[in-house]
């Protein structure tokens, strides 16, 4: 099954990353001069047109036929008439981003305090590690939406950006709010192998030879803790894409006109009502939300299973 996500996730990243420069590339207007962003170019007069498949009724194959020219809307338009999988594959492409921009943050974060706190002891692992049993005393969501917030005020009043200005200033919120808070197990568990590490013979023999402190972690530390570091960081980047959608779903995080897909799923959701279910507006963000997270935790599963030489010694396979 580890194998079968890595392969749905590795289509997935190249759908979603490898496409947004297309996606989120301008087209040139009949007149030559460059259009709106393809994930934005709307036309009012194909709004909520269903998937070209599942088109039934003939007013709707009607409007398919005399406004875009035979084209094919596999995953439908909006209520603006913006084609669906363009925003699907943007709006995955910077979820996908976000999510492992955070995922590398918190790693990069946990290393460092769980390293230092495990490496040094005493009073430097006290004060470091009852800072991250208060912060997770405290609610991790809660963090992210009052770190948000209160970069959000301050751009507003500190800055006078542009439109594009902004939406990048609110991706990157996004980032370090969800980033400055994950790191947290990942700290623990890097001090627990540090200290195990520390009491190992070869790493006496470090010491005892006088190898500088930098050598000893880049060369003997480091790649032990390489196994640890990459379970947990694929373990955190669905953590991440869960945060970030759940935000912009509640429209804290990405928002319009720059799509993700938590801010898809709850403009579909607006369109779940009982005279007239636009399905597609809903399903699409939430099924790729749940194909993406499905497949980093396979794969994460499967690489702690690999990596881990007591999994190997009870013969379960990888």
């Amino acid at each position: 099954m580890g194998r079968l996500g890595g392969i749905v996730l590795i289509v997935m990243v190249l759908l979603c990353i490898a496409t947004l420069p297309w996606t989120a590339g301008t087209s040139l207007s009949d007149d030559g001069t460059p259009g709106p962003r393809r994930f934005e170019a709307a036309n009012p007069d194909i709004a909520l047109l269903p998937p070209s498949w599942a088109i039934h009724t003939d007013a709707e194959r009607d409007i398919a036929e005399s406004h875009t020219g035979g084209g094919f809307f596999i995953f439908g338009t909006d209520r603006l008439g913006r084609d669906m999988l363009v925003r699907v594959l943007a709006g995955g492409g910077i979820s996908l981003l976000i999510g492992l921009a955070a995922a590398a943050t918190a790693v990069t974060i946990g290393t460092i305090v769980g390293t230092l706190a495990g490496w040094r002891g005493g009073w430097t692992d006290a004060v470091l590690m009852r800072c991250v049993d208060v912060l997770y005393g405290l609610p991790a969501i809660l963090l992210v939406v009052l770190l948000a917030v209160a970069i959000d005020g301050a751009r507003e009043n500190w800055f006078d950006a542009d439109a594009g200005t902004s939406l990048l200033i609110n991706a990157l919120t996004l980032w370090v709010a969800i980033g400055a808070i994950s790191w947290l197990t990942i700290a623990r568990v890097i001090r627990g192998q540090v200290m195990s590490l520390k009491a190992r013979p070869f790493m006496e023999a470090c010491r005892a030879i006088g190898v500088p402190w930098p050598r000893q972690f880049l060369r003997h530390l480091l790649p032990n803790l390489i196994g640890p570091l990459i379970v947990y960081a694929t373990l955190t980047v669905p953590m991440a894409m869960l945060a970030e959608a759940f935000l912009s779903f509640l429209g804290i995080g990405i928002r319009e006109p720059l799509p993700s897909w938590g801010n898809l799923a709850a403009d579909g959701l607006s369109e779940i009502n009982l005279v007239r279910s636009r399905w597609w507006l809903l399903i699409w963000p939430c099924l790729f939300i749940a194909l993406a997270l499905l497949s980093l935790n396979l794969v994460g599963e499967w690489l702690r299973t690999a990596l881990d030489p007591r999994q190997r010694e009870q013969g379960v396979a990888p």
